[in-house]
């Protein structure tokens, strides 16, 4: 419900069934469909074991998410409307650190595979459905190539299935870009790996140093036996920057940087460096080479707990390496307009950043790189315009405004692309206008029959969590392709009313504000340190008991109003109002199905009770107050199911 743009009438529609899935605007913005509310509630009311289920049965990487993950369900939460989202990533992480694969605890998520039923909202995907599929894929050969965010969720759910697959990594370990791209301080490795140990188990087989080429082909997977293919091979290949200077030594590209330092490589970037770029992996690379790095100790298995506790490896690898003491972000976006301050989790990593003593530079562009053999600065112009009118990314400049900063080392961070040198004409595999893999959208088959391909190499560069949906919509389009079985998707709503008396809300929620998780202080931020601490127990309650339960709704029905206003008068939010119909604006075919339900006598007024649910806090104060029980709590829970 809204005023329109002259104040005369009150814009508003019926809520249909699609509303109510919007609703729950946290799980509807997950990629992969997490029940993100429902596992915070549960958190709030101490039920951590529950609130893991929730959190596991939809993500087969719940772990790594609960450290890395962009958090899409944050930038969607109602709470974020009102005064700041709920911390729904750290409380992941409060869990899976219980009970995930970094826990004492790393085989409870097993009991969805047993019967047990998740507490939160069912999707297609999430565990319970997966388990009533086991064995119908009858041992199939499918062969992943990539063992990304894409290729693993691909894996886990094939597997679960009873296919026979096997991803086929290119480097000498799984992750992909979340091994070789993202900082260990970010994300340690050892959560990695027991993630991967995690799908090993469920029956998936790895072949490391196995990329594909010009001679170890796709055409080589058929005749080995492979019926279907994914491919989830990233995007690893960092853009040119076509400037002067752009190939003296000292330049490098934002991904080659970090693939070497995950490598265990090191790279003399000197004391000044220049991140050229305003997304996520310029801050990965910015917020690296200002910190001490160790040799990688492949002899020990780092955990999330032992990764806290880096200053106790210091003793232990005794290999300290000197960073940058000085590092500068250019990028031609404004501050508001950075790809990393578009997202709640990217304003926080900026803050972070900032408190590192990095020095930001918006606005800027790269005019010129300036060196003799070495690179010893660059040239920078004022960038007026990003995007032009039409949205479409054409930068403008005034060449009056210059800018020069020193440097030791540039390091681009304007892009990335796939390498698929690996395809030939023969493969009948199409790619789009900007060089990734042409696919179907809704299926993500490829234009040759039973590839099929997703992640940065079919859409670009994507969140991690982006990804993994990827790879469980390609499990299934796979398992529809090789069964010949194309089922459609139903949804069921399961609806209980709540008694008065039964429903409340924490006490002082509504004033609880939004407290990001502790991080290690910034003179401790050396090495592999892993920056971001987990929540305590009492923060995790404090933070989970501000969800605003968007799974709960007020439910009004007419028929036993009496139009007293007690629920108007007492909702603090004014979120409630009493309006005659003449003021509606509504489509023409609800107004006249509104009519016709409630028998309305077109020759007398007609009062409608309006409500704006972008201000509902879910108190419940109108359900108390209205004393013909017209306006009641009721919980609402979907369940999607193939039909």
């Amino acid at each position: 419900m809204s005023r329109n743009m002259s104040g005369a009438r009150f814009r508003a529609e019926f809520r249909d069934f699609a509303w109510y899935r919007r609703n729950v605007p946290c799980m509807e913005a997950c990629p992969v469909h997490t029940d993100s509310g429902k596992y915070v509630q549960l958190i709030a009311n101490e039920e951590d074991s529950a609130a893991y289920l929730v959190a596991r049965s939809a993500n087969p990487l719940a772990s790594i998410c609960g450290r890395i993950c962009a958090a899409p369900c944050e930038d969607a939460c109602r709470r974020n409307w009102i005064d700041g989202a709920v911390t729904i990533r750290p409380l992941k992480r409060f869990v899976t650190e219980q009970f995930g694969v970094e826990s004492s605890s790393p085989e409870t998520f097993r009991s969805l595979l047993e019967g047990a039923k998740d507490p939160g909202c069912s999707r297609l995907g999430h565990l319970p459905q997966l388990a009533a599929l086991q064995n119908v894929g009858r041992g199939k050969r499918v062969a992943v190539i990539g063992s990304g965010p894409a290729g693993l969720g691909c894996a886990h759910d094939l597997s679960l299935m009873g296919y026979s697959v096997t991803v086929f990594e290119s480097q000498q370990q799984a992750g992909g870009m979340l091994r070789y791209g993202i900082p260990e301080f970010r994300l340690p490795r050892g959560v990695i790996e027991r993630e991967v140990a995690s799908i090993e188990q469920l029956g998936a087989t790895f072949r490391f140093g196995t990329p594909l080429t010009h001679t170890y082909n796709l055409r080589s997977l058929r005749n080995e036996g492979f019926e279907a293919v994914f491919l989830a091979v990233g995007a690893m290949r960092g853009r040119e920057l076509d400037i002067p200077g752009h190939d003296i030594d000292g330049v490098v590209k934002a991904v080659d940087y970090l693939l070497n330092l995950n490598h265990g490589y090191r790279t003399e970037l000197g004391d000044k460096v220049v991140v050229i770029g305003g997304g996520s992996v310029a801050l990965d690379a910015a917020r690296s080479v200002v910190r001490d790095f160790y040799e990688p100790m492949e002899e020990i298995q780092l955990t999330a707990e032992a990764a806290a506790n880096q200053p106790a490896l210091d003793a232990a690898r005794g290999a300290l390496r000197g960073g940058a003491s000085e590092v500068h972000v250019v990028s031609l976006e404004s501050m508001e307009e950075l790809p990393a301050a578009r997202t709640v989790q990217g304003m926080e990593e900026l803050r972070e950043a900032g408190n590192e003593g990095i020095q930001f530079h918006p606005s800027w562009g790269p005019k010129k790189i300036l060196g003799e053999g070495r690179v010893t600065g660059v040239d920078l112009v004022a960038c007026t315009q990003v995007f032009d009118e039409h949205g479409r990314f054409n930068p403008a400049f005034d060449e009056s405004k210059t800018f020069h900063l020193d440097a030791d080392s540039i390091i681009l961070a304007i892009g990335q692309q796939p390498d698929l040198t690996f395809l030939s004409d023969d493969d009948g595999i199409e790619l789009t206008n900007v060089g990734t893999l042409k696919i179907n959208p809704e299926t993500l088959a490829t234009t040759a029959p039973g590839i099929f391909a997703g992640g940065d190499a079919a859409f670009g560069p994507r969140i991690a969590i982006e990804g993994v949906a990827n790879g469980k919509l390609a499990a299934r389009s796979i398992h529809e392709y090789l069964s010949g079985e194309k089922n459609g998707i139903s949804f069921e709503v399961e609806i209980h009313k709540i008694a008065n008396d039964d429903y409340s809300m924490l006490p002082g929620y509504e004033k609880r504000n939004r407290i990001p998780p502790p991080a290690t202080d910034t003179g401790r931020r050396t090495g592999i340190t892993e920056v971001e601490e987990i929540l305590g127990e009492e923060q995790a309650r404090d933070q989970a008991g501000r969800c605003l339960l968007c799974h709960v709704d007020t439910i009004y029905d007419p028929l036993k109003c009496v139009l007293c206003g007690r629920c108007a008068d007492i909702c603090p939010e004014n979120c409630l109002i009493f309006v005659p119909m003449d003021d509606v604006d509504m489509p023409e075919d609800q107004q006249i199905a509104a009519l016709e339900r409630y028998h309305h006598d077109e020759s007398l007024p007609m009062t409608v009770l309006l409500k704006d649910d972008t201000k509902c806090i879910r108190c419940g104060l109108c359900a108390r107050r209205c004393p013909t029980e017209a306006m009641t709590m009721e919980r609402f829970s979907i369940a999607e199911k193939s039909s």
